[in-house]
Parts: C-alpha cells; sequence; structure tokens
C-alpha cells in the first residue's frame, strides 16, 4: 500500500535542531519516517539516528520509507521499537550515549487514520481497536462495551474535552454492543448533533485513543527522562496536536527553564504556515516547541 506521508513543521524541526553531521539524535515517534528520513539526510558517517515507535507495523514502514528515499544514510539509523516509557532503558542497552538532538511528533500517523482494521477513524468502516501497539492492553471496544457510564462519561470529558460526554455515555449504553467505527460514530452523532467545522465524534474518538495507549501518561514518562538523553546544548522539538498535549509541553519546558536545566527557544508555538495546511490539511492543529538542554 501506498501511502502519501507529509511530515509535519519538517523545515521548522529541522532548523530548531541545528543538526550537526556527527551528532546523535533521537525520533521518539518514527511514524512513516518523515522526520527521521530528513534528519539522517543531514549526518555524515560519524552521525547515528535513533528512530523509534511502539506500533511495530508504523516502525515497518518507516524503515521501508528511509530504505527507499534515504538510501545513502540508511545504515546511519537503528530502528527501534518501544514506547516512549521504555524509551530510556532500550537506548541505553544500544549504548546510544548522550543525543546532539530529539524530536517527537506526538499526533497519529497517517498510516494508522487511512487503515480501516487499525480502527482511529471513522472515516472508513473497522473494528474498534485504537491500539498503537496491538500486541498488548484493551481495545477501545473494550472501553466501550464494559466501561460503566459515568466512568466513561468523564473519560470523554477529560480526554476528549467533549461537553456533551453524559448525553454520549447514555446513549453508548443503550446502544452495547458496538464493535465498529462506524456504528459508534453513528451512535454519537444521534446523541450529538454536529455543531461546527467538526465531525461530533472526533472529540470522543480522541478521548478512547488515548485511554486505550495511554497517552498522557506515556508523555510524561517521556518528558522526565528527557534531560537525562541529552547533552548539554542539544535541542528537543516537539509537537503536539491538541490542548491536553500541549499543556504537558509547556508546563514542563516551562519547570525546566525554572530549574535551569534548558532554555526555551519559542517564546510562542510554531505553527504550520498556509502553504502546509493547503497540502496537508491533518496540519493545522499541529504546534512546535523548541528547547536548548542546558
Amino acid at each position: 500500500m501506498t501511502t502519501v506521508h507529509f511530515p509535519v513543521l519538517c523545515a521548522e524541526m529541522l532548523e530548531g535542531l541545528a543538526i550537526k553531521p556527527d551528532g546523535t539524535y533521537i525520533d521518539a515517534t518514527a511514524g512513516l519516517g518523515g522526520h527521521s528520513g530528513q534528519i539522517a539526510k543531514r549526518l555524515d558517517g560519524g552521525g547515528r539516528l535513533y528512530s523509534c515507535d511502539r506500533d511495530a507495523e508504523s516502525l515497518e514502514m518507516a524503515k521501508a520509507s528511509c530504505a527507499e528515499n534515504t538510501a545513502e544514510s540508511f545504515d546511519r539509523i537503528e530502528f527501534v521499537h518501544t514506547p516512549f516509557s521504555r524509551l530510556k532503558e532500550r537506548l541505553a542497552a544500544l549504548q546510544a550515549g548522550k543525543a546532539n538532538g530529539f524530536v517527537a511528533d506526538l499526533g497519529v500517523s497517517r498510516m494508522q487514520l487511512t487503515t480501516p482494521d487499525r480502527g482511529f477513524s471513522f472515516m472508513s468502516d473497522g473494528p474498534l481497536d485504537m491500539r498503537m501497539d496491538r500486541s498488548e492492553g484493551e481495545t477501545a471496544a473494550d472501553i466501550v462495551n464494559f466501561t460503566p457510564e459515568k466512568e466513561l462519561a468523564d473519560l470523554i470529558y477529560k480526554y476528549g474535552e467533549e461537553r456533551r460526554s453524559r448525553h454520549i455515555a447514555r446513549a453508548i449504553m443503550r446502544a452495547r454492543p458496538i464493535r465498529t467505527t462506524k456504528h459508534l460514530a453513528d451512535v454519537i452523532q444521534s446523541a450529538a448533533p454536529r455543531m461546527g467545522k467538526i465531525h461530533s465524534a472526533t472529540l470522543s474518538f480522541q478521548a478512547l485513543r488515548i485511554v486505550v495507549n495511554g497517552e498522557l501518561d506515556e508523555i510524561e514518562s517521556l518528558l522526565a527522562v528527557i534531560p537525562d538523553l541529552m547533552q548539554s546544548g542539544g535541542r528537543v522539538a516537539m509537537i503536539s496536536f491538541h490542548s491536553l498535549e500541549d499543556r504537558l509541553l509547556k508546563k514542563q519546558f516551562q519547570q525546566w527553564a525554572r530549574e535551569g536545566k534548558a532554555k526555551i527557544l519559542t517564546k510562542h508555538v510554531m505553527k504550520p504556515t498556509a502553504a502546509e495546511i493547503n497540502a496537508n490539511a491533518a496540519s493545522r492543529s499541529a504546534k512546535l516547541r523548541l528547547v536548548e538542554m542546558t
């Protein structure tokens, strides 16, 4: 399957990292290999990139993409299957050493969104899965069908910031069992009709995805170890796609600055240009923050 891939805010990320050809770099979210490929192209024989992802299927696609598009740099990349919470130990086992640059794109990959049987999107019907690592953990179907109504409403409100969460949870209870993305989207649509530009199910699907993958806990685990992974003067570039992620990044970056661990390089978040949004509508909510470790 050929997938058109647009690495988000790539030019801004590359400029912010100020890549040293002989440096060591970590891409914590390989996705389909867009950012990794561009970083690897800028390394020489002494440089090294650790391209990591918790989704084994994405990692294989990133490997194939980099082999095809950055063949001359491919031997500078080590591909690592790991969630954020095990990244430090996996890199230590590989004797990666301290990094000159670190990048994480916290968005869902285009492959995940456009592959129906992954269950991330209601745009095509598929099983309610949503796991980034399909080898472990509960699926979205497990949560939708077995979580008590009040707890389900609270999850949708907390992680989707969906004000109509109680109406939605009640409708889900009545419609159980729900096994597919389209069925769930139709149930949500009936309980909370579309009011603006985004589909009624968007926020609820976001909430379920975050819960299934423990995304915010994983981000917090990642932020806790970044100072240990970086050299003094190393640059950290992180891209978020919704307010829950961005708040975590902003708070942690500010804390590092107060503690003298880092210097904030982006006084205001960087956002995609109109041209990038026109080419890739999925980039419209992306925000890039940069720090330099001290």
